[in-house]
């Protein structure tokens, strides 16, 4: 005798597809969403109305999507912390309020545009050994000098084996909300995701000296993914 098809089949692989192809969104746009779609609804007998309101939510939930990632299974990698364009590959001071010897590394800079995703992931895994926010002014992310002059958010994670790597979130012209979710003492793995910044943005990435760089001013990334640079 035939069997029945499994009626429970279809509907689940059209929700596991629509999982796979439509990324899930960071909780800090629900509030984005949220208000968007409130102006839709209040607009039930304008339409202009309720199409600026379901436009803007479809924008806030593809600005703030989080996809996800496989990272590396190497040891000794360093991961892009965010998606967008190499700006910048250059040596550098680490942020000085973090401490640490003004002796320059190599310095990898990602600017995010509002198109990017806007997730940060740890670059390595390890202990996250400082954290330090400073104020600044929200200059344009993709000049050399948003590193010195704009507001930054500077996380330091330190691995098992005792190498430190500083990822920088650094606001834009647009951005003016960074949001960082760890503090000293976390642990992360390598892909972790751990803060965000909204709306246009930059990440500097400083390594330790004598590491391998592997990318090149020009190409993009994708955070958790690309592999930035190998540790000496």
């Amino acid at each position: 005798m035939a069997r029945r098809p499994d009626l429970k089949t279809g509907p689940a692989r059209l929700v596991a597809l629509v999982r796979s192809a439509v990324p899930p969104m960071h909780p800090e746009g629900l509030p984005f969403v949220g208000v968007s779609l409130a102006v839709a609804a209040a607009g039930h007998r304008s339409k202009w109305l309720r199409r600026v309101g379901l436009a803007s939510a479809a924008a806030n939930a593809a600005f703030f999507r989080h996809p996800p990632r496989m990272p590396p299974t190497r040891p000794g990698l360093v991961v892009a912390p965010a998606d967008g364009l190499i700006c910048l590959i250059e040596e550098a001071v680490p942020p000085a309020e973090l401490g640490l010897p003004a002796t320059p590394l190599p310095r990898i800079s990602i600017f995010l545009s509002v198109l990017d995703a806007h997730v940060q992931r740890a670059p390595i895994g390890g202990e996250v050994v400082a954290v330090e926010h400073r104020p600044g002014v929200f200059g344009s992310a993709d000049l050399a000098a948003a590193s010195e002059d704009n507001e930054r958010n500077s996380v330091v994670i330190r691995t098992p084996e005792g190498v430190e790597v500083v990822a920088v979130q650094i606001a834009g012209l647009v951005a003016r909300r960074i949001v960082c979710k760890v503090k000293v003492g976390d642990k992360l793995t390598i892909g972790d995701t751990y803060g965000l910044i909204r709306f246009g943005s930059r990440l500097d990435t400083y390594l330790p000296a004598g590491s391998n760089i592997l990318v090149s001013i020009g190409q993009r990334s994708l955070a958790g993914e690309t592999v930035l640079a190998e540790l000496p």
